[in-house]
């Protein structure tokens, strides 16, 4: 820093003072000021005071609306430039040092070439800015191995967010050196800087963005958007891309998973961890309300799941997140009565969402009853004629954790709990029975490396495309996804093998004959999490197919449930001409693997054909 003129006082003083004896933190810091040249620095500590202060900030600057206080206290909206509403997947990069360590699913550079292309995009880019350092954790601070991260951004916006989705402040920054500790440093810009006098806009954002991965490094850039993914720095960067290289290296899982707690009627604790790309329920199972009487669940993360193995060679899970950052269409009273309990506590950021006539907030699917007249999340007079939903798709809602009434007390357990059943799930009209069991713990990995959704082109009313999701993680490997299935493969040496989790393949959307759905979803899946218990118990029937273990006749509870017997056929049946096409196309995708392809699928796949072929 000697030698550098900064041009700001208080900048100078700042960085002189360091505000932290952690030398690596105090050295990143002044290397980051000198690059972006912001007009502060301000040292995130956490408190109600910040947060009142910056959401006041925010407030006047037109970046929040502050809700109505009775309807969702401490609760502000938020609204993006239209060309800043979701994670950018064609702008994010994995520049490992090695274009075959990125692998087929991901976009790589030369680590050298993007580096030279992010120096000059972040030089001056907080010029006329507060640039904020939040220290955070992800998981329990007072966890054996904790992950630290610090985000540097020029957003007020990432910060209040921050403060809901993960554990930050000085605590954190006091524990971090206290054992110099190791930390991910992530750099955020919007890429907007001001020229002196320049009025800032409501949400600043740059055209050209790039969401950039150096995996050996353990470090996150992210320049242009001020939205969700692409500027919340400690949740799919660093807890999924990063965090899955981390645990290839020290041998633990880092998953795009729920974590839910089951309790039998006996009082009797089970732990299934489950994995859905989006759109196939993954926040209303973690917010499961079952109908079965005398059973209860608990949950204890919607999203990511940090899974290790135990003394006794159990797998234990954490979920690393503080909040939840859920898609807001959808999510409603009827739908998810859990989850919009939490959020009407307030204490939440909304994005994208539309605002009611009295303050409050509204997105398609929250109410039955669809408002009169709206404010639409472009700032337009809305109403049901308006021909367009009122919020975006993809708006969120961003809401502590601790607020949901059924979260377990488990969840601040350091040491995390023994996960019992692990779920894959996509979304299939046809082929993918309800329920399947795997054969054994290869089997598992089989099903969750061709786990799959499928898109429908709602125009010409098309079939839709098969798309392969890995363990639902395609957009968040942080290295070769041939190597992430060996990586699960091996890992199970570790184990005890008798508390190994078994693991299900699910499907809620398979349909009938005549179109519909032919199972309830919702909170009737409890029914399909007994049979998954009584199966680790021994006590329910299955059926031996060719692609694993489905319910037996009789075996699923369907008390007080009115299921046609022709419903359940369909939404069971495995039928041999679905699975030609089904295999084929399993082919075609482990061809994208080439030779990093484990040869324990090519054999899985294999003996599949062999059993159809019997």
């Amino acid at each position: 820093m000697k030698g550098y003129m900064m041009g700001h006082a208080p900048v100078q003083e700042s960085v002189e003072q360091a505000m932290t004896t952690h030398s690596g933190l105090a050295a990143w810091v002044a290397e980051v000021a000198a690059l972006t040249q912001p007009e502060n620095i301000h040292w995130v500590d956490g408190s109600e005071r910040e947060y009142a202060r910056l959401t006041d900030e925010l407030v006047s600057g037109g970046t929040f609306t502050r809700l109505n206080p009775e309807l969702f206290p401490n609760s502000f909206a938020a609204f993006s430039d239209p060309k800043d509403v979701a994670r950018v997947e064609g702008r994010t990069f994995i520049c490992s040092k090695s274009k075959r360590d990125a692998g087929f699913t991901n976009n790589w550079m030369e680590p050298t070439a993007m580096k030279a292309i992010l120096d000059d995009r972040f030089a001056g880019s907080m010029r006329g800015r507060t640039m904020y350092v939040i220290p955070f954790v992800m998981g329990p601070l007072d966890a054996e191995d904790p992950k630290y991260g610090v985000e540097i951004t020029d957003s007020a916006y990432v910060v209040t967010s921050m403060r809901i989705m993960a554990r930050i402040g000085t605590d954190v920054l006091r524990q971090l050196e206290l054992t110099n500790a190791f930390f991910v440093p992530a750099l955020h810009s919007v890429g907007a800087p001001l020229a002196p006098g320049e009025k800032d806009v409501a949400w600043p954002c740059n055209e050209e963005k790039w969401i950039v991965h150096f995996p050996e490094e353990r470090s996150i850039f992210s320049y242009g958007s001020g939205y969700g993914g692409n500027a919340l720095l400690g949740k799919k960067c660093f807890a999924l891309r990063i965090a899955s290289v981390m645990a290839r290296d020290e041998g633990w899982l880092a998953e795009h998973m729920l974590i839910l707690k089951l309790i039998s009627p006996e009082n009797k604790s089970y732990h299934v961890a489950a994995a859905f790309p989006s759109a196939c329920g993954k926040t209303n199972l973690a917010l499961l309300e079952p109908t079965i009487p005398g059973w209860k669940a608990e949950t204890l993360g919607d999203d990511i799941n940090w899974m290790r193995f135990g003394k006794e060679g159990e797998l234990r899970a954490v979920n690393p997140e503080a909040g939840l950052f859920g898609v807001a269409p959808g999510t409603g009273w009827s739908t998810n009565p859990n989850a919009m309990a939490a959020i009407a506590k307030g204490n939440s950021v909304f994005t994208n969402v539309a605002l009611t006539d009295d303050g409050g907030v509204w997105w398609e699917g929250m109410t039955e009853q669809v408002p009169a007249h709206l404010t639409d999340w472009q700032g337009n007079s809305w109403t049901p004629e308006s021909g367009h939903p009122a919020a975006h798709p993809n708006s969120r809602f961003c809401t502590p954790i601790d607020q949901v009434d059924m979260l377990s007390s488990e969840y601040y357990a350091p040491e995390g709990v023994e996960i019992n059943a692990i779920l894959f799930g996509g979304r299939r009209k046809t082929t993918i029975p309800l329920v399947t069991q795997a054969r054994d713990w290869t089997h598992g990995i089989f099903m969750g490396s061709t786990l799959s959704s499928e898109t429908t082109a709602a125009a010409t009313g098309a079939v839709g495309v098969v798309r392969r999701d890995p363990m639902a993680m395609l957009p968040f490997m942080g290295y070769d996804a041939g190597d992430y299935l060996k990586h699960w493969i091996e890992l199970s040496a570790k184990a005890n093998q008798a508390r190994l989790p078994k693991i299900f393949l699910v499907n809620w959307f398979r349909r009938t004959s005549s179109g519909g759905f032919a199972w309830p979803g919702f909170g009737e899946n409890s029914r399909v999490l007994k049979w998954v218990v009584e199966r680790l118990e021994g006590t329910a029937a299955a059926v031996e197919t060719p692609i694993g273990l489905i319910p037996a006749p009789g075996s699923l509870d369907l008390a007080g449930l009115e299921v046609p017997e022709s419903d359940l056929q369909d939404a069971l049946k495995v039928v041999p001409a679905e699975w030609d096409e089904e295999l084929k196309g399993i082919h075609e995708w482990y061809a994208r693997f080439g030779d990093s392809l484990p040869t324990e699928m090519s054999a899985q796949l294999d003996d599949l054909k062999a059993r159809f072929a019997l």
